[in-house]
């Protein structure tokens, strides 16, 4: 056996190339495609070999070791011819030896994994290692938030990783224990610009970049001493929390939270996630480290991480995007270009129907940060909530937010079936439900006070109008608060009743709406009796009551699909039609469901009646209404003040119109 000894590497086994020629002349020139004695096995490996030192390439010969077993005795014999070729696959063959006085002889099985494989002869343990230029396995790490570091960084350095890393994140390494390489070891080049350039360098972009199956690509990192990375984990400054969760930040603060290192690393592994993992998220250490474990390469699991980073990244800086846009003095409410950045926070059972497929996604958008609402909701009990359950959680909150007094809204299919506005919040309840009862069961109930023991009561054991023995069921509960006592009565009225506790949602939010191929974009409708000027037009002026009646009735018209038609009194919705095609058949069903109580009430809707004779407003007159308001703007306004003058109810115009379609 020919030993040739090369360089010894720092803090390493001693390194060695060796050559042992087979018997048979025929084999002098050995190549896989040879003829070769029936005892003589081909391994399919030929590898170039470098001299190495530390990570960085020194020497460049064209030397490849060809390894071959044959049998003797029973046992397989490994040889190894060393040749000089113009070009093979690349790789380094590492042999490592150490003295073993009374080591076991090792069996060799054909086509046995090079990496590992065992060989004693004589009193040497011969082991050979396969790897690629750079002649170690390595891995990058660059991370704001250090959630299970140590956790990933020792399952790394178990399988032979070498781990670079840069700053805070190589300190935190080194407190775990864990060896690090830190990259200015690798740059030669120190951090600079208060840390605005830390990695990027050739150094550490070509050993992610470099595609393994181009040999110009390899001999480009020989040449320029480059080692190779396998996998990348980063994670980004925390711009949502530092900035846009910070309700006023300072300009230059927010673009010194600007990341420009991490998402270069992260784009560039991801586009060459074939031979490097990219990891963006924490949630993916442990599967991370199985699959590299595994003997298998699997392209379709480093596909789904790579689109996860360039996922982390667009959101990223679609944040970054929507603030600087926002800094802008002279900035359009509607910008040339928008991205939303949503974040999968659930995946539903199905959607509005079970043959439909649903998830359900929060908006990170600056403007929602603090908006509070539905999506930010705390679900203390019940059912996983459905697509459904979020639009009609959705409406019955925006609704009852809007209200100063204590009020219930209660909520189907996304229309207020009843609202009621008391001090005695327990009493805005019974009036709430009895609105409308046969549509209040099963619906979405909602309050704007807290929910305390005794209303948590009312809701559990409150029987229906209509027979006085039936307990009333919802979908969901939602509140902005509960006492410990109203929350344990509550949990205790059905095991699917679902417990939401909300924030206000926030106004002057973009209001979003997709159509095919395309998306809708408004302003929310923020507009409240508070901020309308109700103008009288009829020759009767209202009561101060009826006028307290005609702005309840405005405001509960307002969450009504269109064409929609209230009528209130004393703070209470009595009758709504809504969704109806023509706004006379809207009121009709108005009037239905409010019956007697109709007489001297208020009636709103949501939009002006375009005929008044013989139509809608005649009708409304004739039923006792007292009051009408409505946005006006009709070619006919003029018939429609003639005929409240004419019966003597009084006729109010707000000049706004709330269409809800």
């Amino acid at each position: 056996m020919i030993v040739s000894f090369l360089s010894v590497l720092p803090g390493s086994l001693l390194g060695f190339y060796i050559s042992r020629l087979p018997a048979s002349p025929q084999q002098s020139s050995p190549s896989p495609s040879l003829p070769l004695h029936q005892d003589v096995i081909p391994f399919p490996v030929a590898s170039r070999c470098s001299h190495r030192r530390s990570n960085r390439v020194e020497g460049k010969n064209d030397t490849f070791l060809f390894l071959f077993v044959s049998r003797q005795q029973n046992r397989l014999i490994p040889s190894f011819i060393v040749r000089r070729l113009s070009s093979a696959p690349h790789g380094i063959i590492k042999a490592m030896a150490q003295l073993e006085t009374d080591a076991p002889s090792s069996s060799l099985s054909p086509g046995q994994n090079f990496g590992g494989m065992d060989y004693w002869a004589g009193s040497f343990l011969i082991s050979f290692s396969l790897g690629l230029p750079g002649g170690q396995k390595r891995a990058l790490i660059s991370l704001s938030n250090k959630r299970d570091l140590a956790f990933l960084g020792h399952g790394l350095q178990g399988l032979g990783y070498t781990i670079v890393s840069t700053g805070g994140t190589a300190s935190a390494l080194e407190e775990a224990g864990i060896p690090v390489t830190k990259v200015e070891e690798i740059t030669h080049f120190p951090e600079m610009l208060d840390g605005r350039v830390k990695t990027l360098h050739p150094s550490i972009h070509g050993g992610i970049l470099a595609r393994r199956d181009y040999s110009h690509h390899m001999d480009a990192l020989s040449n320029h001493d480059i080692g190779t990375f396998d996998v990348v984990v980063v994670n980004l400054y925390p711009f949502y929390e530092k900035v846009t969760g910070t309700i006023s930040i300072a300009f230059e603060d927010g673009v010194e939270n600007i990341d420009i290192g991490g998402p270069t690393l992260i784009r560039a592994a991801a586009k060459n996630h074939k031979d490097v993992l990219v990891v963006v998220d924490h949630d993916d250490y442990p599967t991370v480290l199985d699959f590299l474990k595994g003997k298998q390469d699997n392209q379709e699991f480093r596909k789904k991480l790579a689109w996860k980073a360039f996922q982390h990244v667009a959101s990223y800086d679609s944040a970054v995007s929507e603030w600087l846009w926002k800094q802008i003095e002279d900035g359009e409410k509607f910008p040339p270009s928008l991205t939303v950045p949503l974040s999968l926070k659930s995946t539903l059972r199905y959607g509005e129907n079970p043959h439909q497929k649903a998830a359900f996604y929060a908006d990170k958008s600056i403007s929602l940060v603090h908006a509070g609402g539905i999506a930010t909701a705390i679900q203390h009990h019940g059912k996983e909530m459905s697509y459904n359950n979020f639009l009609d959680a959705d409406a019955a909150w925006n609704c009852v937010s809007e209200f100063k007094s204590p009020t219930c809204v209660i909520v189907k299919h996304t229309n207020p079936c009843g609202v009621a506005s008391r001090q005695d919040i327990l009493e805005a309840y019974r009036l709430a439900v009895k609105a409308d009862p046969v549509s209040a069961f099963g619906g979405i109930v909602a309050f704007n006070t807290t929910i305390d023991e005794d209303l948590a009561k009312e809701l559990r054991e409150f029987r229906s109008p209509i027979d006085g023995t039936t307990r009333m069921f919802y979908e969901i509960v939602v509140a902005p608060q509960y006492t410990e006592k109203g929350l344990e009565i509550l949990r205790g009225k059905s095991k699917a009743l679902r417990i939401l506790e909300a924030k206000k949602t926030g106004q002057g939010l973009l209001s979003l709406r997709q159509v095919g191929g395309g998306w809708l974009a408004q302003e929310s409708d923020d507009l409240t009796p508070e901020n309308i000027k109700f103008s009288i037009m009829s020759e009767r002026v209202p009561e101060d009551a009826e006028l307290h009646d005609a702005e309840f009735a405005w405001l509960c018209v307002k969450h009504v699909k269109s064409n929609a038609i209230v009528i209130a009194k004393d703070n209470c919705m009595l009758g709504m039609g809504s969704g109806q095609p023509n706004r006379l058949e809207s009121l009709r069903i108005a009037f239905r469901k409010a019956g007697e109580a109709a007489k001297g009430a208020a009636l709103a809707s949501d939009a002006f009646f375009p005929f008044a004779w013989n139509d809608a407003v005649e009708e409304a007159c004739k039923n006792g209404i007292g009051v009408i308001a409505q946005p006006g703007g009709s070619i006919k306004d003029g018939d429609a003040v003639d005929c409240c003058n004419k019966y003597g109810v009084s006729l109010l115009f707000t000049n706004v119109r709330h269409f809800r379609h």
